[in-house]
Formats: C-alpha cells, structure tokens, sequence
C-alpha cells in the first residue's frame, strides 16, 4: 500500500488517500497522524472513497506533515567514515557499540516539491539523502526482534544541515541543534513494509539511493550497506520510553548521500537557485529549490 497527504482539488484541505495506478483514492482519513493512530498498523481498518483524482492532479504534501516527534541516526558507516576523515577524524569505537540519534524539529517538515529558504547566516548549506520509517503503533521497549511489527512503512528524507553553524556547535559538546532545525523534507509517499518484503538484504533493503543537484549525479549509494538497521534504532529509541504511531525515524545519510563527504572544488554547497532532487527506488521521488 502506498498512502499519501494530500490537497483536496475541492475543498483544498489536507486529506489521506491511497495511491493506486497513478490514481489518488481519498480514504476517510484526513490527517496521517489520525490514520496511524486509529489503525495501529492494522490497515484493513481504512475504507477507500470509491472516486479518485488522477496523482498528477493533486498538491501532495509530506507524507507525515506533522510528524510526533523525528529522531535522525547516524547508521552507515561510509557516511561516519568519510565525513570524519575528511576532518582528520577517526570513526569512534562507541559508534559500533549502540546506534545513536538526535532529535530534530518535528514542526520543520517541508513538502517533496516545495521551496526550501536558505538560512540568512550559512555559508555551507548541505542536503543529506536518507530514508526514514515511521512508526505506526505505539510501543515501549520494544526489541529488534519485535519492532517491525511497529512500523508502519517508508519514505524518502533529506535532513538539510548548515555545516558552518554545525562545525561550531560540535566544538561545544552538544548538538547539532540550530544546524538542524529548519526544515526536513519527507516525500509523498509513505510505502508500508509489506511493498519492500521481496527487497530485504542484510540489514536493510537493496533500493538504489541517488542525489542529484541541477540534475547532475552528485552521489548516492544503496541501502543494504547500511550497519544498523531500523530494528536496532528502534530497540534503541523505544528503551524506556514510549514510540507513538506518527514517531519519524531517520536513518541517517548513505555514503555520498552529502556535500560534507564530496570534494567541494568539484561539489560545491548549495546556493538559492539551486535544485536538490533525490530518488529512492520504490520510494519515490523529492525534490526542492533553494531560495
């Protein structure tokens, strides 16, 4: 199943709808928050509005607007690996121990196709291609072995990070925080697990990931190299605390899958103007102008 948000060409609200043959049926739904929680991942509870409007007809928005909450990991090694040698760092031995997460703003959440406003102080603007679940029934302490009978299903993600204000706030032993805060992109579609079941590979699934900017290939990678998977994040997430259906979770950045890895001679960080489009096999499509 692949459920969206989306404008209604009626009454112009938000409503769910069910994606079908490039058709969108409305469901009864209309916030995916709603959806989630009502169904606690028992999706035989949505009912399909026997008219539909044809998928390029309507404003889709994030598939979650307004998530619970968004945690964002730090789960391929490529990524950890690159990003800290290029700073003459080695990837600490704590990274292999536990996988580790910071909170993002949930309240930031930008649309798959809508402008993203560079921030006025950064020089070093940065996109970071990711894949995210979302959970869709409530649970605490959950194991690796029981979580994916708590997510709901996928989407694509792109954690926009300002690298200048990042590199500062490391320096004072928290964060990032204000690197982060001003906007994730989610895509339209949030694809549940069962529609990736024949793509599982390790600990991930074998999807192609890429990242192109003004339509030329900058990086990607594939997301079966991942070294934790969204069971692990979840058994680490949900320890002592309760996960709610609408929790956003990130799976951190593939290798390439972010300026900060590239050679920026080459590879420059963005500026407005510039068109960041990211695509996930089977997932989708983003993509979003700098302004």
């Amino acid at each position: 199943m692949k459920l969206c948000t989306f404008r209604h060409p009626h009454t112009g609200a938000e409503h769910v709808g069910c994606v079908v043959d490039e058709q969108v049926f409305p469901t009864q739904f209309q916030s995916m928050l709603t959806l989630l929680e009502t169904c606690q991942n028992d999706f035989s509870r949505i009912e399909l509005q026997p008219s539909a409007f044809d998928l390029s007809s309507v404003e889709l928005l994030a598939c979650v607007p307004r998530p619970k909450s968004l945690r964002d990991f730090y789960a391929f090694e490529t990524h950890v690996r690159q990003a800290r040698q290029k700073r003459g760092l080695d990837v600490p031995p704590e990274w292999y121990e536990f996988p580790a997460f910071y909170f993002s703003n949930h309240h930031a959440i930008t649309a798959p196709f809508a402008p993203v406003k560079k921030p006025r102080h950064s020089h070093m603007l940065d996109y970071e291609l990711e894949m995210a679940c979302v959970i869709g029934k409530d649970g605490m302490d959950i194991s690796r072995e029981a979580a994916e009978d708590y997510i709901a299903g996928y989407c694509i993600m792109n954690d926009w990070s300002i690298r200048d204000e990042q590199m500062r706030e490391v320096k004072i032993g928290l964060g990032p925080a204000k690197a982060k805060d001003f906007a994730t992109t989610l895509g339209a579609f949030l694809v549940t697990k069962d529609e990736l079941a024949d793509r599982k590979a390790g600990k991930g699934f074998d999807l192609e990931m890429e990242v192109f900017v003004n339509g030329k290939r900058y990086g990607g990678g594939n997301f079966k190299t991942i070294y934790y998977s969204f069971a692990e994040m979840i058994e680490r997430a949900s320890r002592d605390v309760m996960l709610y259906a609408g929790d956003v979770i990130g799976s951190g950045t593939v290798g390439t899958g972010c300026l900060l890895e590239l050679d920026n001679s080459r590879f420059p960080y963005l500026e407005i103007g510039d068109v960041v489009e990211m695509r996930i096999e089977r997932l989708g499509m983003i993509r979003n102008q700098v302004v």
